[in-house]
């Protein structure tokens, strides 16, 4: 796992963009791919929380992006991507394990996240990296205001969920 710099975003969305489509089957989306924008990279860049996994040619295989919430001690997780082709090797593990090790050493006390609770690559992957699912009264206001935000996008309120972690 390396740091991206700005000359990775076009690479980072071509991953985002191919792992939408593994979502999809997984019934998580639907409707045209989305990728994330050059303005929700650069948050996680100045946070320097954008990490990239290489293939052996150096090409993008795989992303993760986060950003901290200070006034929570926290981490969001935003966003973790794994190429189709790379899927199933442990990459998505290493980047958040990364991630959360970086926020560790900053002080950080928890990580958050929203995701879809059906997938099993999703929550039941969180579940087992220690995240816990956070429903009704139960969950954070900043984390039901993502869910909320989530739903406006046009995602299903069913299928989501929030979750966090002790660091």
């Amino acid at each position: 796992m390396v740091k991206a710099k700005p000359h990775h975003f076009a690479a980072i969305q071509e991953v985002e963009l191919a792992a939408f489509e593994t979502l999809r089957v997984a019934g998580a989306v639907s409707g045209q791919p989305e990728a994330s924008t050059e303005e929700e990279l650069e948050r996680y860049l100045e946070d320097d929380l954008l990490l990239i996994a290489l293939s052996a040619d150096d090409a993008v295989i795989g992303y993760a992006g986060a950003y901290g919430v200070p006034e929570e001690a926290c981490l969001h997780l935003g966003e973790i991507d794994v190429h189709p082709d790379h899927q199933g090797q442990g990459i998505g593990r290493r980047l958040v394990s990364a991630l959360m090790d970086e926020a560790r050493e900053r002080g950080m006390l928890q990580a958050s996240l929203t995701t879809d609770r059906l997938a099993p690559f999703n929550a039941g992957f969180y579940q087992a990296m220690g995240f816990v699912m956070r429903d009704g009264a139960d969950c954070p206001p900043r984390l039901a205001g993502l869910l909320q935000m989530e739903s406006a996008k046009g995602l299903d309120p069913k299928r989501r969920c929030a979750m966090t972690a002790s660091l």
